[in-house]
């Protein structure tokens, strides 16, 4: 049980989840303190100032000050511009030079919102920080850690109660320092028992839009890559045959592309080739070369690598371990089994094979409700 006095950073974005997340707190009690944060935009160009990003418009301050003012909460701005830019922008950037797809909200919960947030937090005397997210956590079982006799219980990371708007999936990155301090208020609820709180509560967020996109970029994001990569042109090739060594693989020469980064795996529209339709099957960055199919079950495969792998418990489970894993957010939850290759590196074998499997986007091990971790695909 919670002392009803703790100290709570609630971080506020203006939008009714986050709203209602605050409003909750203040109602069993807390002591609440609403924070909006605000990232980085797209600086002026040719003297015109860029569009502010979708998570910290000033539409949204505005609605985030309202709020704050009817719960009677302080209600301060913290700006992680440079931060954002830094760990979030030139990541995914970075990324995508590689040739990979990466997923730039996963490493901002870790690095801003429960990172950056949660240590700006406990400096300034909070118990927890509080978010909008859909998702629970428990303190379950004790574990014991590698190297440690001492046993503790630890937080487990569960699935929301509205699975259609359960945002786990991002929050597999998160540590046991930083789920001891986390408090996810509307977890336990429905979107549309959220919408009612709202009401009740008489917030004046119900038309609030939620944003779907990336927050920092404003158009597509082939144009934000356009902007700051530029085009690198290469071939665009169908594998036809793959030599018995398998070391060496003949092409078939189709057009040209832009840059490796304006293309992701599965990708049909776009490609700019007559006679399809064809499907981006891989990426040689070495050679420059994109690799397209027409055959779309060649997109299907039942393996796959991942790096960096975070256990949220903090220890490594027996393995081999049967999972139910997700290779993207909006995709169903497929029975795998995971085996060790080296440190923080495993390989992932499906029960059935899986459609486009990309490189940079997260990979999530999940045990009935809990998330056991994840890892970045290879």
């Amino acid at each position: 049980m919670l002392p009803r006095k703790s100290k709570v950073i609630c971080a506020m974005s203006g939008g009714l989840d986050s709203s209602v997340a605050a409003a909750l707190l203040k109602r069993a009690g807390f002591d609440v303190i609403g924070v909006f944060m605000k990232f980085w935009s797209p600086p002026k160009k040719n003297g015109l100032i860029g569009a502010p990003n979708r998570c910290c418009s000033p539409e949204a301050e505005i609605r985030a000050r309202k709020v704050a003012k009817i719960l009677k909460i302080p209600f301060y701005v913290f700006d992680f511009s440079k931060e954002f830019k830094k760990r979030i922008v030139d990541y995914f950037l970075k990324e995508h030079k590689k040739g990979n797809t990466p997923n730039p909200c996963v490493v901002c919960n870790k690095e801003i919102k429960f990172g950056l947030l949660l240590e700006k937090a406990l400096s300034l005397g909070a118990d927890f920080v509080a978010t909008g997210h859909y998702a629970r956590k428990v303190q379950g079982s004790k574990c014991k850690m590698q190297n440690d006799n001492s046993k503790f219980k630890i937080f487990r990371l569960l699935r929301a109660k509205d699975k259609n708007k359960d945002q786990s999936y991002f929050l597999w990155m998160l540590n046991q320092e930083q789920l001891k301090r986390i408090l996810f208020p509307i977890g336990d609820y429905k979107r549309e028992e959220v919408e009612k709180l709202a009401r009740k509560f008489k917030l004046p967020v119900l038309k609030a839009k939620k944003s779907v996109e990336i927050c920092f970029i404003q158009t597509t994001i082939n144009d934000f890559l356009k902007e700051y990569l530029k085009e690198k042109p290469g071939l665009i090739v169908e594998k036809i045959s793959v030599n018995r060594d398998k070391k060496h693989s003949n092409f078939k020469i189709l057009g040209k592309h832009r840059g490796l980064w304006f293309y992701t795996i599965g990708q049909r529209k776009g490609i700019g080739l007559a006679g399809g339709p064809y499907w981006v099957l891989d990426k040689d960055v070495k050679n420059n070369l994109l690799i397209v199919t027409k055959n779309e079950k060649d997109l299907l495969k039942k393996e796959l690598i991942c790096k960096n792998v975070n256990w949220i418990s903090g220890k490594e489970p027996a393995l081999p371990l049967k999972v139910k894993a997700k290779i993207r957010y909006r995709v169903q939850l497929a029975p795998a089994t995971i085996y060790k290759l080296k440190p923080k590196t495993y390989k992932l074998i499906f029960n059935l094979p899986q459609r486009a499997i990309t490189p940079g986007q997260s990979v999530v091990f999940y045990k009935g409700q809990e998330v056991l971790g994840g890892g970045i695909i290879c």
